[in-house]
C-alpha cells in the first residue's frame, strides 16, 4: 500500500465518523478554499494546502514520499525520537520499518491541534446546546491550548524522522473521531441505566480490559455508581478537552452522564456543580481503540500490512 492511499484512508474513514457530519465537514472545507482564495499571494505561499482537502490540521504526512510502498508500520500512540530510534534499530536487526504511525500529534499537525477544537461546538449542539453558546464557551479554552501549544518544540521528532530516513505520519483526531462513534453508538442502543452500567459495559471491551489488568480501569470521578446516568454522551474528539463551563450548559438538557478519556480537577468540580456524573474511561485505553477501528479499515485494504505495536499501543483487531 502506498503512504498516500494510506494518508487518504484514514481521512476519508474520520470523515465518514466526524460529528459534524459529512455536509458539516463540506462546508467547513468550502468556508477554507474561500478563505484561501482571497488571500493575498504572498500568503498563499505561506498556506499549509492540505488544509484544503484535509479537515484534521492534526493529521497528516510528517516525513517520505507518497508514493512509497508501506508494508510494515511501526504504531504507537506517542511516537517521538526514542520510538523513531528504535524503529530504525528494528530495521538493523532484519525487521525492516516502513513506517512510523503516531497517534499524537507531532510536527504541523501538533502546531494545528487547536483548530479542531471548533468541532466540539457541533458535539454540544446536537446535545440541545445552541449553537452560539457552545461556540461562545469554547473560544476561550481554544485560545488556551493554542498559546498552551505554541512554544512547543513541533518538529524535534520530525527532524529525526527525517535524518533517519524513516516514513512518518500522525494520525489523531480521525481515530478519536472513530472512538467516540464507536461509544456513542454502544451507550445509544445498549441503553445504561445507572452509571456503574456504563463502567461495566466499557470494561466489556478488549483495549478497556487491557487498561483494567494494568490497574487503570475506567473510572467514576463525579456522581457514584447507582446514579441514574439519563443519556450518556461520549465526549472523545475534538483535539483535547474543552471548556470547563460546558457542564452548566449540559445540565439544561437530556445529558446526564459524561464519559471522556481525561478531566482536569477544574472540570471534576464544575461537573459536581451541575450534578454532571463522569467516568474516566481511559485516556490511553481510548486511544487504543481509535487507533485499532482506523487500522482494521487500512488491514481491509491491504490484509498484508504487518502492525507492529509499540508506545503503550495494543492491536485488536475487528476485521
Amino acid at each position: 500500500m502506498k503512504l498516500k492511499d494510506i494518508y487518504q484512508t484514514v481521512i476519508q474513514e474520520g470523515i465518514k465518523v466526524d460529528p459534524r457530519g459529512k455536509d458539516g465537514v463540506a462546508a467547513e472545507l468550502k468556508r477554507i478554499k474561500e478563505v484561501y482564495t482571497d488571500m493575498p499571494a504572498w500568503k498563499k505561499e505561506l498556506f499549509d494546502e492540505m488544509n484544503l482537502t484535509n479537515p484534521f490540521a492534526d493529521t497528516r504526512i510528517l516525513n517520505g514520499p507518497p508514493d512509497g510502498d508501506i508494508k510494515r508500520i511501526m504504531v504507537g500512540i506517542d511516537i517521538e525520537v526514542a520510538e523513531l530510534l528504535l524503529a530504525d534499530r528494528l530495521s538493523e536487526k532484519g525487521k525492516k520499518i516502513d513506517m512510523a504511525l503516531s497517534h499524537h500529534p507531532e510536527g504541523t499537525g501538533l502546531a494545528g491541534l487547536h483548530q479542531v477544537m471548533y468541532m466540539q461546538a457541533d458535539v454540544l449542539n446536537r446535545c440541545g446546546v445552541p449553537i452560539n453558546v457552545a461556540e461562545g464557551i469554547l473560544a476561550e479554552r481554544i485560545k488556551e491550548v493554542e498559546r498552551r501549544v505554541l512554544p512547543a518544540n513541533h518538529m524535534r521528532a520530525v527532524d529525526a524522522a527525517k535524518l533517519l530516513g524513516i516514513t512518518f505520519m500522525c494520525a489523531h483526531t480521525p481515530c478519536d473521531n472513530h472512538v467516540a462513534d464507536y461509544l456513542q453508538r454502544m451507550f445509544d442502543k445498549g441503553k445504561p441505566q445507572l452509571v456503574k452500567d456504563v463502567v461495566r459495559m466499557l470494561e466489556e471491551i478488549p483495549e478497556y480490559r487491557d487498561s483494567v489488568k494494568n490497574d487503570v480501569p475506567p473510572k467514576i470521578v463525579s456522581g457514584h455508581d447507582k446514579r441514574r446516568c439519563g443519556r450518556v454522551l461520549v465526549d472523545m474528539t475534538g483535539g483535547t478537552e474543552g471548556s470547563k463551563m460546558v457542564f452548566e450548559k449540559l445540565a439544561t438538557t437530556e445529558v446526564g452522564t459524561v464519559v471522556g478519556m481525561h478531566f482536569s480537577e477544574d472540570h471534576v468540580k464544575e461537573a459536581a456543580k451541575s450534578h454532571i456524573n463522569l467516568v474516566v474511561a481511559g485516556h490511553i485505553a481510548s486511544d487504543n481503540l481509535g487507533v485499532n477501528l482506523v487500522l482494521d479499515k487500512i488491514c481491509r485494504k491491504d490484509p498484508k500490512i504487518e502492525i507492529v505495536a509499540c508506545s503503550g499501543f495494543v492491536r485488536h483487531s475487528r476485521n
